[in-house]
């Protein structure tokens, strides 16, 4: 049996895709000047939806993946990204080791982010820490890159740097983290204050609550007021009123 092709993925994408649903998650994802997806394409593909048609192609070859993010339409792209992070988990399982695949789906990741094919917060999210921060931890790779990548001030890379520190915390590692977000307290964009929150209250819940309340003594008074009400969301409200006040 022959090996599944971008374009039979583009037809099954299309037989689910629905004109409401694109007009709807063009409004949801600012497709409009100036919106932080501006100028992104939907064709009205669902989640769920797009998620079953990359398990029924899930054998699909690097170049074939390669070329779906290459497309101008979400729907493509995303699909794209969870079967790339599906094949990089398998990758990842005892039985079915595969170093050299895990490597080669980081590089095309890195290739398509950088060539701003990664640009909206679900494709991010997606992908960020398993393309980046779980090869980078299971590969014994310095965290570099994460730093390389909050160190821009590109939305998208800076949000893909600062989500591949999931990983870490899921590992038990918090460092990471804490050092991409303090590189980025100056940035009040909404996706990364949203994101830097998000990431200080997983290092609260999963590793360690005095951690998160000594970064957060120590930065509150910088920090944008969103990220600062996600990072607090889990703590008790005497001290979450104290830090936000700060």
């Amino acid at each position: 049996m022959s090996p599944s092709t971008a374009a039979e993925v583009r037809t099954a994408l299309a037989a689910v895709a629905d004109p409401i649903d694109a007009a709807n998650l063009a409004r949801f994802f600012q497709t409009q000047p100036d919106g932080y997806g501006e100028g992104d394409v939907f064709i009205g593909v669902r989640v769920p939806a797009a998620r079953a048609v990359a398990t029924t192609y899930a054998d699909l070859p690097l170049d074939q993946i390669r070329s779906l993010l290459d497309d101008a339409e979400h729907e493509h792209r995303f699909t794209a990204l969870v079967i790339a992070v599906n094949a990089f988990r398998r990758a990842l399982r005892a039985r079915t080791q595969d170093p050299t695949l895990r490597a080669d789906l980081h590089a095309l990741y890195c290739d398509a982010v950088h060539s701003g094919r990664v640009n909206n917060w679900d494709l991010v999210d997606v992908s960020a820490e398993w393309l980046v921060g779980e090869h980078l931890r299971t590969s014994a790779s310095t965290t570099a890159l994460i730093h390389a990548l909050t160190a821009q001030q590109d939305l998208w890379r800076r949000r893909v740097g600062i989500m591949a520190t999931f990983a870490f915390i899921k590992a038990g590692d918090p460092s990471p983290t804490l050092i991409a977000v303090a590189s980025v307290l100056d940035d009040r964009r909404d996706l990364i204050q949203k994101a830097s929150g998000w990431m200080l209250r997983e290092v609260g819940k999963r590793i360690d609550r005095d951690l998160l309340v000594d970064f957060l003594d120590t930065h509150a008074a910088s920090m944008g007021r969103t990220a600062l009400s996600y990072a607090t969301e889990h703590l008790e409200p005497a001290l979450r009123a104290e830090l936000r006040a700060l």
